[in-house]
């Protein structure tokens, strides 16, 4: 039976003791009661709450909150809607993004309830970009995953780290928008980080991240507060959890003490202050996605989609037997349909998944399984989950072969911009700051290879922020095939059939070599 209160039943019962004696045993008695007692019990050390509202009645004005979830997967919608009613104000937000329009924190910024985001992805909630571009919302961009290595550092009582991510760009020379004014202009600018050299490559610091409340959302919960999360849905959930002086958890279902093995368990009890049991979980996906069916789906192709289709199956010769590679939101996550069956390639997600299957069948999507594209999908034998924390080690650690990117612009050195147009379209670098700073991953981009009006996108200089310098190994697009040689630039190495190599030059702004070796553009 859950308490009545939400309080630790055990520190309660030492209170009342201790009202109850005389002064000089009372001070003995509080002295003992500090140690916690040894005990075989399945005494209940979690602090259970009989509603959300109770949950976050003392979460005040101005307070720093640390919201786990991914997209809509793995967020704490109870105590959001909670604390919507509270009518709570001026909230520093630290999480990945902010939900959609009407559901989780969409709902609290819709209510101008928030003063500051700290997020990696504004994706497709248009309201928080309105904000943003309107001067109502401050919004502190970071890449994903420097966003969970800062919370895991909060938690760990590191206060700041180096990371290769973002070296050369807006985030270490500072300058990024996080306030406008009402003219347009930038009135609060992110500030330079400092920089340094390890081992000849170049860092920037990072400071921790930490809160006065976490709100998480966990799969179950036993009676002393342990925690495991449910598929996907573990992604920033056990990081914000650490980095919070409170955290309140809210939970699908409550077991008895020892029925989760201990093993088993994601998070102790120790970061656990407060938990809740929510009912009638809407879980909504946020972009269903299912398998084609077995006749494909017959019916007309647009001429756009044969140019994807195009540059994707070339995409897919990237890959090679045992690769662990991780592939960007649209065109660079179709690449995987073209996969020769010859072929095992181990995709990783960075919301936390290692083993991406294709996408579910229809009536067998999963709320809580989805891609970074905040897809559904299926998971193959000998797939792992994990939190963003342990997803971006392995990237900044070099353990990801591969990845695939989409991009505004490519520089003939190897200069990356995808992620903002200032004042215009604010989509956020999400991971992908993270996947470029990679010394040791491969960087393939997938492009059509000129914007509206046959503007061109490969240039001299990108002319848009940056997500990394030099990063670039190849450009893949639907006209041809570049390599970027470090130091000495781009390359055509191959030509789609019946475009020259005049053409090429047409349509790109930078100069390039013509391989000795040019070959026809391949095609799965």
């Amino acid at each position: 039976m859950l308490a009545t209160r939400c309080l630790n039943p055990w520190r309660s019962a030492a209170v009342l003791q201790r009202q109850r004696l005389p002064g000089s045993v009372a001070a003995a008695s509080q002295r003992l009661q500090h140690r916690r007692p040894l005990s075989t019990s399945n005494a209940m050390l979690a602090k259970f709450c009989d509603s959300a509202p109770e949950a976050v009645s003392d979460i005040g004005d101005g307070s720093k909150l640390l919201v786990g979830g991914f997209g809509l997967c793995g967020i704490p919608e109870k105590l959001i809607l909670a604390l919507r009613d509270t009518g709570v104000r001026n909230i520093t937000a630290v999480s990945n993004n902010a939900g959609v329009d009407d559901f989780g924190l969409g709902l609290l910024l819709r209510n101008h309830q928030i003063k500051r985001m700290v997020s990696s992805y504004v994706g497709e909630n248009e309201e928080f970009a309105r904000q943003y571009l309107a001067g109502e919302l401050e919004v502190e961009l970071t890449p994903q995953g420097t966003l969970a290595e800062r919370l895991r550092a909060g938690g760990a009582g590191v206060p700041a780290f180096f990371t290769a991510t973002g070296y050369g760009t807006m985030i270490h020379e500072g300058g990024a928008p996080i306030k406008y004014n009402d003219k347009g202009e930038v009135d609060i600018a992110s500030q330079p980080r400092e920089s340094r050299s390890f081992n000849g490559r170049n860092y920037i610091m990072e400071e921790a991240i930490t809160g006065d409340f976490a709100l998480i959302k966990a799969w179950k919960a036993d009676r002393m507060g342990n925690l495991i999360f449910r598929a996907s849905a573990r992604n920033f959930n056990p990081a914000c959890a650490r980095a919070a002086k409170i955290c309140i958890a809210e939970v699908e279902e409550i077991v008895e003490t020892g029925t989760i093995a201990p093993g088993d368990i994601h998070l102790p009890s120790i970061y656990v202050d407060r938990v809740i049991l929510g009912e009638q979980y809407e879980k909504r996906i946020e972009k269903v996605t299912l398998a084609r069916p077995a006749d494909g789906g017959a019916g007309k192709v647009s001429a756009g989609d044969d140019i994807r289709e195009r540059i994707v199956r070339r995409a897919a010769l990237e890959f090679s037997d045992g690769m662990y590679a991780n592939l960007g939101i649209g065109m660079p996550m179709l690449a995987s349909n073209f996969i020769p069956p010859n072929l095992t390639v181990h995709l990783q997600s960075e919301n936390g998944l290692l083993g991406l299957g294709p996408f579910p069948e229809e009536g067998k999507q999963d709320a809580d399984l989805i891609n970074a594209g905040k897809e559904t999908v299926t998971v193959l034998p000998g797939a792992a989950f994990f939190g963003s924390d342990d997803s971006f080690a392995m990237i900044r650690g070099g353990h990801v072969d591969l990845t695939i990117l989409g991009a505004m612009q490519v520089s003939q050195y190897g200069d990356l911009a995808n992620w903002m147009i200032p004042k215009k379209l604010v989509k956020g670098m999400g991971g992908a700051m993270d996947l470029v700073g990679s010394a040791d991953t491969r960087v393939v981009i997938t492009m059509e290879h000129t914007a509206k009006g046959n503007k061109p996108k490969i240039l001299p200089e990108c002319t848009l922020p940056l997500t990394g310098k030099q990063c670039v190994n190849r450009i893949i697009t639907e006209k041809c095939v570049f390599d970027i040689v470090p130091g000495q630039g781009l390359t055509l190495v191959e030509l789609y059939e019946g475009v020259t190599v005049d053409e090429i030059k047409a349509i790109t702004a930078s100069s390039f070599k013509v391989s000795d070796d040019l070959k026809p553009m391949g095609q799965i």
